[in-house]
């Protein structure tokens, strides 16, 4: 059984920053690649991250310059630094693990950017 817990949301005025953490827990490793994923009130989820096995990255465009993906070495432990966040920032914050066997995701974490 695969657990992933998140940590590190909370509420920021615009231009601050915040760092937000994901661990999988148990016994499976292999983990291909790991995302970080948003979703606003009344919006569809959106993929703003991406890091895979080689430590390739890749990020949405809105969030491109600003937020940062880290893994360690492990492959068990995600990250996501947002710096100059924007009000537009403000959603659910979502990570998952992706394995052949399946994806595994954490249960979210809310960020609000408001003055």
């Amino acid at each position: 059984q695969v657990q992933v817990t998140e940590s590190g949301g909370g509420s920021v005025q615009p231009g601050g920053s915040l760092r937000l953490s994901c661990v999988a827990s148990g016994r499976i490793g292999g983990f291909t690649a790991m995302t970080w994923h948003r979703q606003a009130p009344g919006k569809q989820r959106e993929l703003v991250a991406t890091i895979i096995a080689s430590g390739a990255t890749n990020y949405a465009d809105s969030v491109k310059g600003r937020f940062t993906i880290s893994t360690d070495k492990a492959r068990k432990t995600v990250s996501l630094q947002m710096n100059n966040l924007k009000p537009d920032d403000t959603a659910v914050y979502y990570c998952r693990f992706v394995h052949l066997g399946g994806d595994f995701w954490g249960q979210g974490t809310q960020v609000t950017v408001s003055s």
